[in-house]
């Protein structure tokens, strides 16, 4: 069972007792979402509609220190790292889930998570007295911690309370409310409201449920059977190794793709599309409101098509979208309506990675690994996710500085790779208990009981090793 299954018993039994959306489990659902995934999304964002008066305070600041003001290239770069800063506390964050999760539970790794969105809250709000720079780029690390540590232990908290029927459901809903933090954030950019200077100083079921309690009881009798699966023993493992695998090449793929090159650098993207600069923040908002609206869809019909599904044709459609983009962003010197394609472009691969991308890896891991290895499968994951992340926000406005109407080709590339893995590799999962996942696998990786102490379903309890 999850270690801190007691703190969080009430909620249980209600979930196991009915399997349906409970009011207890809608609650528990919100508030974690909210809490912790909305910081996520707003943060991701919030530094988009703003950058140029934070980077004007940047230079002012230099220019007081050292009586100049940075070279061009200087301030980019110092604005990159501002930007990469956060993935990398993400990927921080990320380190601690599984030791957090292991000493303070799922619920108390999420109230402890409050410090690192506090605290930085706090420097942000000081920054501007202060006169520093640094204490941003701080206060950045320190929320991509709480964000690195969301993103891992939400979906693993909420993936272990949902009943199997609502479990893909529940499991994007904190993607959701990542994306209506973004939205909300380019909402409180529009210069209108508050990307200005005076508001940089503010702002800051049914009845039968044995079969399901069972499962429950068996996966705790799995997991005190094989104890907890420290990261190397995890990497080690061949019982694990497509698992592990797959994990890694989703959530390489979900931020090498390209998607968060959008958000941070929205703006600059539409900009050199051709949309007019009093124009770009509204087409921002849209296309944030766009990846609303698709999540949500997401959530109605991860449990009608399936996880495989929607990776294939969410990966398949960011994959077209870049490519056309690229044909586009060629060609819009030459051919006058050529940015409305552009445009369109941005707002077809936002929907395709809101459908499939965005919120299925996440999923996922909580589906394919049992309780014991589950906490350093996020880790995994995560660690993955945020170094991605970290890479593209550092490196990309290179990319567009050196490549510039080419820079998606290399996204559209790694779509295209993540579409054929998923396609051969990754099974459907929808449905199904996460032993039964587990013993797809076992399969896929040609486990041999010539070594059943290495293997994560040793002492598998009887009534289930024949499923």
């Amino acid at each position: 069972m999850m270690s801190d299954m007691s703190d969080d018993e009430s909620i249980g039994d209600t979930v196991s007792a009915l399997g349906r959306l409970t009011p207890v489990l809608a609650l528990a659902t919100l508030i974690a979402a909210f809490g912790s995934s909305f910081q996520y999304g707003y943060n991701v964002a919030a530094i988009n509609s703003p950058a140029e008066l934070m980077k004007a305070f940047y230079n002012e600041t230099y220019y007081d220190r050292i009586g100049e003001y940075m070279s061009e290239f200087s301030l980019t770069l110092l604005w990159s790292v501002s930007v990469s800063m956060f993935p990398f506390g993400g990927f921080l964050g990320s380190l601690m889930v599984g030791p957090l999760v292991n000493k303070l539970g799922r619920k108390g790794t999420l109230l402890f998570n409050n410090i690192f969105s506090i605290v930085p809250a706090i420097l942000m709000g000081c920054s501007k007295v202060a006169r520093s720079y640094e204490m941003i780029i701080v206060a950045r690390v320190l929320v991509g911690i709480c964000a690195g540590l969301s993103s891992n232990v939400v979906p693993m908290y909420l993936g272990e309370l949902a009943p199997k029927n609502l479990r893909g459901a529940l499991g994007v809903v904190p993607q959701l409310f990542i994306t209506v933090g973004i939205l909300v954030a380019q909402i409180f950019g529009l210069r209108n409201v508050l990307a200005n200077e005076e508001a940089l100083r503010r702002l800051r079921g049914w009845d039968d449920v044995d079969a399901e309690t069972e499962e429950i009881r068996e996966e705790d009798k799995a997991e005190k059977a094989a104890g907890f699966i420290s990261v190397l023993k995890l990497l080690r493992m061949r019982s694990l190794r497509w698992q592990v695998i797959s994990i890694v090449v989703l959530m390489a793929g979900q931020q090498l793709s390209g998607v968060n090159a959008i958000y941070y650098y929205a703006d600059q993207i539409y900009l050199s599309a051709g949309v007019r600069t009093q124009d770009v923040q509204y087409v921002t908002a849209g296309t944030g409101a766009v990846n609303v609206l698709m999540t949500i869809c997401a959530v109605f019909v991860v449990e009608l098509l399936g996880r495989r599904v929607l990776l294939l044709l969410g990966f398949s459609i960011c994959f077209t979208a870049c490519c056309v983009l690229t044909a586009a962003l060629a060609l819009q010197d030459t051919i006058s309506w050529m940015p409305y394609v552009s445009i369109a472009c941005v707002i077809c691969y936002v929907i395709g990675h809101a459908l499939g991308p965005s919120p299925i890896p996440a999923l996922l891991i909580t589906e394919i690994f049992l309780q014991s290895s589950r906490p350093s499968a996020y880790m995994v994951g995560g660690s993955v996710h945020w170094l991605s992340n970290f890479t593209v926000g550092l490196i990309f406005p290179f990319i567009q500085v050196g490549l510039g109407a080419y820079s998606f080709i290399i996204f559209a590339m790694i779509c295209l790779l993540t579409t054929i893995y998923t396609f051969l590799i990754v099974p459907e999962t929808k449905s199904k208990t996460f032993i039964e996942i587990n013993q797809i696998f076992t399969k896929k990786n040609k486990v041999s009981e010539m070594y059943p102490e290495k293997q994560e379903l040793k002492d598998f309890p009887p009534s289930l090793a024949g499923q």
